[in-house]
């Protein structure tokens, strides 16, 4: 969800990643010459991490924001630093920023908000062992089930959104029914760069850029502190916060505002960070955090997008993970959002939405990424294997703003096509109050030869983070799993939908679901096919896996719900030693994946 930072920062050089682990900035980047050397002992309002418990204290567990003066003395610690001159005086000007150009005013960028509840960070947590406390896990549940989100390094003093953490993996291993929990950083060069400097580095984007004045501040002093020597931009900048993806044999940790970082499981449930991946050179500052793997084909579909024409490019890597050429869309004409997208068997399908990157509404003192309700929305279909964009079609979709895509496939022997994603009715709302947000799941039918365009809704209920079984992407399924936002972005149940229901009389399609109860909450469900080298298989044939947190004691569990079960039935819960913030996207790696990385 870090989409913009690439844009902004990169520029000051140029790119020059490398599959291995970022090197220190002790060791690639030398001090600036200078006499002056000072060393102090600061108190921090921010320590390296952040300690939390399992169970927590009442006052923690209400719903309103921390006080200031309460969260100051959680959090106050001494802390050691070496740090030169220009550091000193950059984190001055920091200071200053933060608390008289631009200070977080707004509850959607102030941290007491934002990071209140379980969406407050926690500590890495190493591989520690779990207790089965409801029945037992099944055998096709050998492997590890990812979860990626947000988790900033420092508690912010200043302006923070949600969008903006460091990322953090959450895995849990399974084999033979015991189970392992493990929590680390993606350790991205903005990572290591800010603990070894004891300090933040690199602006949030999200949230650093509100209006002219504390736009010129805080580049002034980024451009600063690149001048100086404290961090490249060749190196990325960006979180690697918000999903991941397994193809080529590779599992990468992914964030839409740089390149992928390849992660990997040690035979003990570490996670390890194996560095930026570059695919030889071949891609280039960034690319979407929704990569599409065909699962017949074993390839990846994949974008990237920014403020700076080609607001679009497409591409693909093939089964053993060699980037393909570039496909540039020039035909969109302004800078959109687009995190998702689809493919077909013989397609890929995209959004361009009422949310785009707008530089004159940041400038005015509001977000980098905001709604436009002017502007007609479109969707564009250009062949997956296309050579160039002379194929692309768009058509007109009035209304029409997806975030995230769940399915689509082809039919009337490829002459339409047919997506299945979330509409968000609100889309003003998206980024500054998405307690508000709305999104009708919905089915969107185009015939690309008349150019008729068809839409109507699959549930009434606020649904996304959709997930369907992985065997059915780009071929029509039947069955979806999406996450009930109550309200957005916490979520409060799984539904099953049955989208045959909608294909006679355009019923509600809801056909199973599970709450979670009062004060309990969730991510986005995953489903695990029970045989999932078996095409032929019943297609709801497997289980909904998801961490589930309880407000009301502070503590986290792992479930497993029957996909086939009509109360989508919990068959098995893992007792979690820590608890796990509510995040973005996860993916479940099976045994026999795990042993190629």
């Amino acid at each position: 969800m870090d989409s913009l930072s690439s844009s902004f920062l990169s520029t000051l050089s140029p790119s020059n990643s490398t599959t291995s682990q970022p090197p220190s900035p002790r060791s690639s980047l030398p001090p600036p010459p200078s006499p002056f050397r000072v060393r102090s002992v600061r108190i921090e309002e921010k320590p390296q991490t952040v300690t939390t418990t399992t169970k927590r204290s009442s006052q923690e567990r209400s719903k309103k924001p921390i006080p200031s003066s309460n969260n100051e003395n959680r959090f106050r610690r001494s802390v050691a630093v070496d740090q030169s001159l220009p550091a000193t005086i950059f984190n001055a000007f920091d200071d200053i920023i933060n608390k008289f150009i631009d200070p977080p005013i707004r509850d959607s960028v102030d941290p007491r908000y934002v990071l209140s509840d379980n969406f407050s960070p926690v500590n890495e947590l190493p591989p520690t062992e779990c207790e089965v406390s409801v029945g037992t896990l099944p055998s096709c549940l050998d492997g590890a089930y990812f979860r990626n989100g947000p988790n900033p390094q420092y508690l912010p003093r200043g302006p923070y959104h949600l969008f903006d953490g460091d990322g953090m993996l959450h895995a849990i291993r399974i084999s033979k029914g015991k189970a392992t929990l493990c929590s680390r950083y993606v350790k991205t060069y903005k990572y290591n760069i800010e603990k070894d400097a004891g300090f933040p580095i690199i602006p949030n984007v999200f949230s650093g850029f509100n209006g002219l004045t504390a736009s010129a501040a805080r580049m002034a002093v980024t451009a600063g502190r690149f001048l100086a020597g404290q961090f490249d931009p060749s190196n990325g900048i960006g979180s690697a916060n918000t999903s991941l993806a397994f193809f080529g044999n590779k599992l990468y940790a992914l964030g839409e505002s740089d390149l992928p970082y390849a992660v990997k499981l040690a035979p003990d449930g570490d996670i390890i960070t194996l560095g930026r991946h570059d695919f030889d050179g071949k891609l280039f500052m960034s690319m979407t955090a929704h990569p599409k793997i065909d699962p017949v084909t074993k390839e990846a579909f994949a974008f990237r997008y920014g403020p700076m024409p080609p607001f679009l490019t497409f591409f693909r890597v093939n089964e053993n993970g060699e980037k393909q050429a570039d496909i540039p869309i020039f035909s969109m004409t302004s800078p959109s959002f687009l995190h998702d997208f689809a493919i077909t068997k013989n397609y890929a399908i995209f959004s361009e939405i009422q949310i785009g990157m707008s530089p004159m509404e940041m400038l005015g003192g509001g977000s980098p990424v905001s709604a436009d309700p002017g502007k007609v929305s479109r969707v564009g279909v250009i062949p997956r294997y296309a050579k160039d964009e002379s194929e692309m079609k768009w058509f007109k979709v009035p209304g029409w703003n997806n975030v995230h895509s769940i399915n689509a496939w082809e039919e009337d022997d490829g002459d339409t096509v047919v997506m299945l994603a979330p509409n968000i009715l609100s889309v003003e709302h998206t980024l500054e109050r998405m307690s508000l947000i709305h999104a009708s799941l919905e089915k969107v039918t185009i015939n690309l030869k008349t150019g008729m365009v068809s839409r109507h809704p699959l549930s009434t209920r606020n649904l996304d983070f959709g997930v369907i079984n992985p065997n059915f992407i780009a071929v029509k399924n039947r069955y979806m799993y999406c996450g009930v936002g109550d309200p957005m972005p916490k979520i409060s149940g799984v539904v099953k939908l049955d989208i045959t229901l909608s294909e006679v009389d355009r019923q509600e399609c809801i056909v199973a679901s599970r709450m979670f109860g009062p004060g309990c909450f969730g991510g986005e469900p995953f489903f695990v096919a029970k045989e999932p080298d078996n095409f032929d298989a019943d297609e709801d044939d497997g289980y909904i896996v998801s961490y589930v947190h309880d407000e009301n004691t502070g503590e986290s569990r792992f479930l497993v719900m029957d996909a086939k079960s009509p109360t989508l039935e919990i068959v098995a819960a893992v007792e979690l030693p820590q608890r796990v913030p509510y995040g973005f996207h996860g993916l479940f790696v099976k045994e026999s994946d795990l042993n190629k990385l």
